[in-house]
């Protein structure tokens, strides 16, 4: 079975820091640009970070100089580390394969299959 597992998230204050893993299961990542996604209630879930197959990564301009997106393809994981965070960043958190588009566009790809089931990141102000 295909699958994404995502943990590490919980209840942090402003200024904490977590780890979030991605393990994927049943296809190897190596050959796939991998992402980490957040939605907040009430709002479109959206692409916080992502990292390619050759590592070069995307950091969307919230998170910029905060989080790392981080691979290890011999253990099939992706990591987010996440510093100095904000009340704005509580979310469930999603990874899940990512697509460039001819524009250079980043979009979710369907690769492991449905959306898992995230990992609940809240942070205390």
């Amino acid at each position: 079975q295909v699958q994404l597992v995502e943990s590490g998230g919980g209840l942090v204050q402003a200024g904490g820091s977590l780890r979030l893993t991605c393990a994927a299961s049943g296809r190897t990542i190596s050959n796939y640009r991998m992402g980490w996604f957040r939605q907040a209630p009430g709002k479109q879930r959206e692409l916080v970070a992502a990292i390619s197959t050759g590592g070069s990564t995307y950091y969307a301009d919230s998170v910029k100089g905060r989080f790392t997106i981080s691979r290890d393809n011999a253990k099939n994981t992706v990591y987010l580390q996440m510093n100095s965070l904000k009340s704005e960043d509580t979310a469930v958190y999603y990874c899940a394969a990512v697509v460039r588009g001819l524009d250079g566009s980043y979009n979710v790809g369907t690769d492991f299959g449905p959306w898992g089931q995230g990992t609940q990141v809240t942070v205390s102000s």
